[in-house]
């Protein structure tokens, strides 16, 4: 990423970095990194570790001091549905981040710009980046400007309610049939497990998901199911 593009995204999202080198590690992808091995970038993951931790308690926070009155067990099902790759993804999406993400040419060739995945982590690296650099406080103000104001709009798909849920109703109001979860695969040691999701309405398949546990894998498949329903 030249220095320029930092500016500019900086400018863009009215922030100031004092170590523009946290920044730009945010935003190198491991692909490009195996591509440049005798140089000095670094990529993105480890912050990508932090940034999650930073989403999760804020998210969090926001959701305790904004819902009074709802139960732990319903918190916990919002929280899951705003911190999960699909919501990461429209974030990263609705920012432009993918414009600035230093990729290998493989991996810019398959499109990683646009992969959710890509962008769900690419958000969550620039999140820690941010609380690295400029502190708990200034990521809550981002949050609270950027993201948060968009979890109540329907029209975003990010209404605070888990997408297995909004799948349901859905699925019953269209008289789609009957939503089912099948795992098609798990993966990875047991200390490391990766669960596969399909989703189907009625005898039509209509997403999949992975995760680590085989609740977010649905919750990923719901949300793929529910987008694509969405577009129709």
């Amino acid at each position: 990423m030249k220095h320029d593009h930092l500016l500019e995204l900086q400018q863009k999202l009215k922030l100031t970095f004092k170590r523009t080198r946290l920044l730009k590690q945010a935003f190198t992808h491991t692909s490009y990194v195996n591509e440049h091995k005798h140089g000095a970038a670094q990529d993105n993951e480890r912050l990508e570790f932090l940034g999650d931790a930073v989403l999760q308690l804020l998210v969090s926070e926001h959701l305790y001091s904004t819902y009074p009155q709802r139960p732990e067990g319903e918190l916990t099902r919002m929280r899951a549905s705003i911190v999960c790759e699909p919501s990461l993804a429209r974030f990263a999406e609705l920012l432009q981040l993918g414009s600035y993400v230093l990729l290998g040419r493989g991996e810019e060739q398959l499109g990683g710009r646009q992969r959710p995945a890509l962008l769900a982590d690419l958000f969550e690296s620039f999140v820690g980046a941010m609380y690295l650099d400029l502190g708990i406080d200034q990521v809550r103000s981002f949050l609270g400007e950027h993201i948060f104001p968009r979890i109540d709009q329907a029209d975003d798909g990010l209404l605070v309610k888990d997408f297995k849920s909004k799948l349901q109703e859905r699925a019953q109001h269209h008289g789609l049939g009957v939503v089912e979860y099948r795992i098609t695969e798990e993966r990875g040691p047991a200390h490391d497990r990766e669960f596969v999701v399909e989703v189907s309405l009625g005898d039509e398949r209509y997403g999949t998901g992975t995760g680590r546990t085989k609740k977010e894998a649905e919750q990923r498949a719901a949300a793929e199911a529910w987008r694509s329903l969405a577009k129709d």
